[in-house]
């Protein structure tokens, strides 16, 4: 049992357009501000997806860079790149996204059905962006959407070696229609399957975000929230920003006396170096 939460912000995803929801962060300028917003009120880590100058996703590697340049000079988070991009995006344009060296990069274990999509992750892609992280010294979290996904996270380690920095974490992202339901039962069946010594973020989708944040908590976990995940704070009512998804987890995180950790704390247990 940790006594101390990582939350990580994830503000902006590729699934919502910018003409829905108008207070999405799409532009670095807003991108920045949120991750400063966020920082502030307990924020440790930065789950990044970048948009175009059309506002629409984009893996392109120059905006990647100066993402990852501008994080950094702003905020003292820890930066962390998406390496699944929108369901439609080419294995190459995901791989390529490790060329701009943040702190960490998602891993996704497996293929799921992703609402009326399909978010492919072959095997052998998985393995190569594992490969390609520990080669670079990039820190993994491995996103789980279903509980055989933590299988291969078992085989992978044991075919292809631990992480750059030795630890494991995973995220469990709950809740996605067609992934595992976003609910206490599912996340203790998960915990029952996590490698020995890893640590886990939980992340629950639109209304499952609650009930995922609240369970993560009562069984030693770390969060994930944001407007990446939920566009709504309550029944009825839309969120302000993400500086109010993180607020309130920090509250929740205090609450179970298990308050926010620092940046610093953060580092040391994922085992990311001060800089890439």
């Amino acid at each position: 049992m940790s006594t101390g939460t990582l939350i990580t912000v994830a503000p902006t995803g590729a699934e919502h357009a910018k003409s829905d929801v108008p207070n999405l962060p799409v532009t670095l300028e807003e991108l920045v501000r949120t991750a400063q917003d966020c920082e502030r009120v307990g924020a440790a880590m930065i789950h990044v997806h970048i948009r175009g100058a059309d506002t629409t996703p984009t893996l392109d590697l120059q905006r990647l860079k100066d993402t990852v340049a501008a994080l950094r000079e702003e905020t003292s988070l820890v930066v962390q790149l998406s390496t699944g991009g929108a369901v439609t995006d080419p294995e190459e344009d995901r791989l390529r996204v490790l060329d701009a060296m943040p702190d960490s990069a998602s891993c996704t274990m497996g293929t799921v059905n992703f609402g009326d999509d399909v978010f492919m992750n072959r095997w052998e892609f998985i393995v190569e962006l594992h490969k390609r992280m520990q080669d670079r010294g990039i820190v993994p979290e491995y996103e789980i959407f279903d509980l055989g996904q933590l299988a291969s996270l078992h085989r992978l380690l044991d075919q292809h070696g631990l992480p750059s920095g030795g630890h494991v974490h995973v995220d469990l992202v709950m809740g996605v229609p067609g992934g595992m339901p976003g609910d206490a039962e599912t996340l203790v069946a998960a915990l029952r399957m996590i490698p020995d010594g890893a640590t886990f973020s939980a992340t629950g989708i639109g209304r499952t975000s609650l009930p995922v944040m609240l369970a993560a908590l009562s069984a030693g976990g770390h969060l994930r929230v944001g407007m990446e995940d939920t566009i709504s704070y309550a029944r009825g009512e839309r969120v302000r920003d993400n500086a109010q998804l993180v607020a309130r987890a920090a509250g929740l995180a205090k609450i179970a006396q298990r308050p926010p950790m620092p940046v610093a704390e953060v580092r040391t247990l994922l085992k990311v170096a001060q800089s890439n």
